[in-house]
């Protein structure tokens, strides 16, 4: 079983150029599931949603072509995959010839999916999307949307996570309510690296104390985890101490290496957002 620790995470790595999927470095989910009370079946449906910016290869002639490319990874996956070794494996395209984008295509869907469904009974796959140049003009920039709790003028004196400052307010009516915040910030589970991120949390039931959730999701700031770990554990924690009837956490990080990671979690059906980039990614 893979570990982060085992990862090229912190460590002075060779940039290989030629296609080289074994590069790719899959962590289970299931350990860190565990620490927070997923031992079954998660009480969450969703993805994580990333892009690269870094995507290049060689045609049939050696003329370099680059693209983007949107992944969505279901959370139902056995796995996730370390950014560093996705980086890594991206890099490998560099000096490869391919015949076409769809060849292209096909690698990057079949590599991934092999990674994040590896060891699974049955496996699924990974959606990739690949954006031509031609077509860059038309990826949008957009906020989340949602009433920002940022401008809450609160003392924050808790900087690991810290559920206990999750309340509701049981004298009031059930609502449905959408809050945001760009203060959401972690640090990487192994080289402590800063991520920051903006964050999305929709819900029904009882009313969430604003300033005390905004505390909450400050309280992030010194914590070490992956970014899917943070949204699961946020979703979690709200889960457990707000009880609402539904619940959607969605956090947008920047980007590092050239890859943004966006996990989206919910309690209940409904359709992924749009892979739609924040000003700061």
């Amino acid at each position: 079983m893979n570990t982060p620790e085992q990862s090229q995470l912190g460590k002075a790595s060779a940039y290989v150029d030629q296609y080289d999927a074994s590069l790719l470095f899959p962590i289970p989910r299931a350990g860190k599931r565990a620490e927070i009370g997923i031992t079954g079946a998660a009480p969450f449906f969703g993805a994580d949603m990333w892009t690269a910016f870094e995507l290049s290869w060689q045609n049939l002639r050696g003329k370099p072509q680059v693209a983007l490319v949107h992944f969505t990874f279901p959370c139902e996956s056995p796995n996730i995959v370390e950014s560093k070794s996705f980086k890594l494996y991206l890099n490998s395209f560099n000096n490869t010839r391919f015949a076409d984008a769809g060849e292209v295509l096909a690698r990057l869907r079949a590599d991934i999916s092999e990674a994040a469904w590896r060891g699974a009974p049955t496996p699924g796959t990974v959606g990739v999307t690949l954006i031509d140049a031609a077509l860059f003009d038309r990826e949008p920039v957009h906020e989340l949307d949602g009433l920002n709790l940022d401008r809450l003028d609160v003392e924050c004196t808790h900087y690991q996570p810290a559920p206990e400052l999750l309340t509701t307010l049981p004298d009031e009516g059930m609502v449905d309510e959408v809050l945001v915040s760009n203060l959401l910030k972690s640090n990487c589970l192994v080289t402590g690296q800063p991520d920051w991120g903006s964050v999305q949390i929709s819900y029904s039931g009882l009313p969430i104390q604003q300033e005390g959730l905004l505390r909450y999701l400050v309280s992030f700031r010194n914590h070490n985890e992956f970014h899917e770990q943070c949204v699961e554990r946020i979703f979690m924690d709200i889960w457990s101490r707000c009880k609402p009837t539904k619940l959607t956490v969605y956090a947008r990080y920047t980007r590092r290496g050239g890859l943004d990671i966006n996990p989206f979690r919910t309690s209940h059906p409904r359709a992924l957002p749009g892979n739609i980039r924040t000003a700061r990614q």
